[in-house]
């Protein structure tokens, strides 16, 4: 199967290989103002007020944290709420991140991954407001928007503003993958939205506000801050990487294809420097490429098959030439390692059906349904789902 495979590959990249030719026009703006640098249009909208920050170590302006930024500004800010990964960025995928003090502004970081997924009643006593400046990724199984969801159903319980900064969306320009079914419903994929949903964060913020996805549909007092000369034809260069293990614009384009086979028995590099950009396994036969994952601290600790050599296939050069233009979630791979791996050993694993969103991707897998095949079972809830996101879009669209 690796000639095969790596044969296909070529002919795919042959085929569209020049972004600016595909979409026509420069889509790598220079003059990007993200939201948390428009300060004149929120400063007033915080003054004198109590301030609470959902934040990462992504949420700057310019070289300088969000936070700091307020703090030298005057603001009261009380204290800091921190998603998957903490507050500076360091904590691997599902690792427990605890109660903490920031050690440069000795503010208290309340964490809202593991348990307590969101703010309490007691949280929020003490702020008036709630600004939220994340970089995010733009697919469903990226928790930074869940996290947003139970901040904007605290807000809304108690009564506080929230405040969206907008930051682009890497993978802002194409919507695709099949759409969550309501059984499907985990902190890894929370809303009917397809897995690359083509929507910046306030855009999706405007979209679980207005079709009333929080709990018994109450909706959160909401301002946002768009981002200047940004649309979603705009390829966006993310300056900081957004999680530890997605460190080039290789990987954050591959994401929302690669990150299904995180429900499978197929590493995709995590203890690799080149993780999401890699996939392998010790049963695959040699491909001319290998990897051997090893914990790497502040990345991957204890990453799957450690210590022992994976054959695969590496995509970095195929990100870099072709999917930024290929506009589609990319399926070939996990149906090709599916007929590669099968019957040498269980290939889906348990919470597949979670990061699809369904379980009929994993059966239509299974029973050797065409790629053309799978694409045309999700066009009508694609249809339907595009109707929605048209009525909160903030920015020209790809269409």
């Amino acid at each position: 199967m690796g000639l095969f495979f790596i044969m296909t590959l070529a002919s795919h990249s042959a085929a569209q290989n020049n972004v600016k030719q595909i979409f026509g026009v420069d889509v790598y703006p220079k003059d990007i103002k993200v939201g948390a640098q428009r300060t004149d249009i929120y400063f007033p909208w915080i003054k004198n007020k109590k301030i609470a920050v959902v934040a990462n170590h992504t949420s700057l302006i310019g070289n300088t944290h969000l936070v700091d930024s307020l703090l030298h500004a005057g603001f009261a800010v009380k204290k800091v709420f921190c998603p998957e990964h903490g507050f500076r960025g360091k904590a691997d995928a599902g690792e427990t991140v605890g109660n903490t003090i920031d050690e440069i502004t000795k503010l208290p970081v309340v964490s809202l991954y593991g348990k307590n997924k969101k703010p309490t009643p007691a949280d929020l006593a003490d702020v008036d407001v709630v600004i939220f400046d994340i970089q995010d990724v733009g697919a469903r199984f990226y928790t930074y928007i869940s996290t947003m969801h139970y901040v904007m159903e605290a807000c809304a319980e108690n009564n506080k503003l929230f405040i969206v900064l907008d930051r682009p969306n890497p993978n802002g320009y194409y919507v695709d993958g099949p759409v969550l079914e309501k059984e499907f419903t985990s902190f890894v994929g929370m809303h009917p939205v397809p897995i690359v949903h083509g929507m910046t964060i306030a855009e999706f913020a405007c979209m679980i506000n207005g079709e009333k996805w929080l709990s018994n549909g109450i909706q959160c007092q909401l301002k946002y801050v768009t981002v200047y000369n940004y649309n979603h034809i705009s390829l966006y260069q993310v300056p900081v990487k957004p999680s530890p293990n997605l460190p080039s614009m290789e990987s954050m384009y591959l994401y929302p294809s690669l990150c299904l086979f995180e429900g499978t028995c197929v590493s995709v590099g995590r203890g690799t420097t080149t993780p999401f950009e890699v996939v392998g396994h010790p049963k695959i036969d040699s491909t001319g490429f290998s990897f051997t994952p090893k914990s790497i601290d502040g990345m991957s600790k204890k990453p799957p098959f450690e210590g022992i050599k994976c054959n695969g296939y590496n995509f970095h050069n195929y990100a870099a030439e072709f999917i930024k233009g290929y506009g589609k979630l990319y399926i070939f791979p996990i149906i090709e390692l599916y007929k590669e791996l099968k019957g040498k050993t269980d290939f889906f694993a348990p919470n597949f059906d979670r990061y699809a969103g369904t379980a009929k991707l994993r059966q239509q897998i299974i029973n050797g349904v065409s790629e053309e095949e799978i694409r045309a079972s999700w066009h009508d809830d694609l249809v339907a789902f595009k109707k929605i996101r048209k009525k909160y879009l903030l920015y020209s669209d790809f269409e």
